[in-house]
């Protein structure tokens, strides 16, 4: 089936992030360490919890800040929380030549309000996307059907329309069930590899 859409992942797969730099930057305001704080912060079911919309944005820095008591204000722990990505050049420039291509690209994305108005206002090609289906609007976390189901509502394609690209086997596996196209994302180069497979185009971004 010929693919219409690419639904893209964001962390991993658009942007790189580290967890890391959040936690040394709250450090500074904080009584607990860099490396508790990464414990509370990264993948951990308080994030999680946040990201599938269990809890709003102000309730999750009440928490955070008790757990690893922060002394700052919220602009100062939204600023240090989510100022952890950088761009994955290859990979932007991929979305770009499939959107010039005629495709339609969204993005699919775990992820929550405080790094969504980050990435916003600080990399240009997040604008540049169809659609977004992101966890904390929905109430749903990959790899749960239910926000596929809505990511094809939005996409208004089905099965082999859609070309999924994500970092994680078991999202990419869900996605596979529902019949979609799917690449499990390891480097820009795979990916763009595998790109050029699936559609058939040759000379396609070709140097990540």
């Amino acid at each position: 089936m010929k693919v219409k859409t690419v639904v893209f992942d964001l962390g991993k797969v658009l942007v790189d992030f580290d967890y890391g730099i959040a936690a040394r930057e709250l450090a500074k305001q904080a009584t607990a360490s860099a490396e508790q704080i990464q414990t509370v912060i990264d993948q951990s079911p308080l994030l999680f919890r946040y990201e599938s919309a269990g809890m709003t944005t102000a309730e999750f820095f009440g928490e955070v800040r008790k757990q690893i008591g922060f002394r700052g204000t919220f602009d100062e722990f939204a600023a240090a929380f989510a100022d952890i990505f950088t761009e994955i050049p290859a990979m932007t420039k991929l979305q770009a030549e499939l959107r010039g291509r005629g495709l339609n690209t969204f993005i699919l994305s775990n992820t929550n309000e405080i790094a969504i108005a980050h990435v916003r206002r600080n990399f240009p090609f997040f604008a540049n996307f169809i659609g977004y289906i992101f966890s904390f609007e929905h109430a749903a976390l990959k790899p749960h059907e239910r926000i596929y189901e809505i990511a094809e509502h939005h996409c208004g394609c089905r099965g082999g329309e859609i070309l999924f690209i994500d970092d994680k086997p078991e999202n990419v596996d869900a996605a596979a069930r529902r019949g979609w196209q799917t690449i499990c994302h390891s480097s820009a180069e795979e990916t763009m590899r595998r790109v050029r497979e699936l559609l058939a185009w040759r000379g396609l971004a070709s140097t990540p």
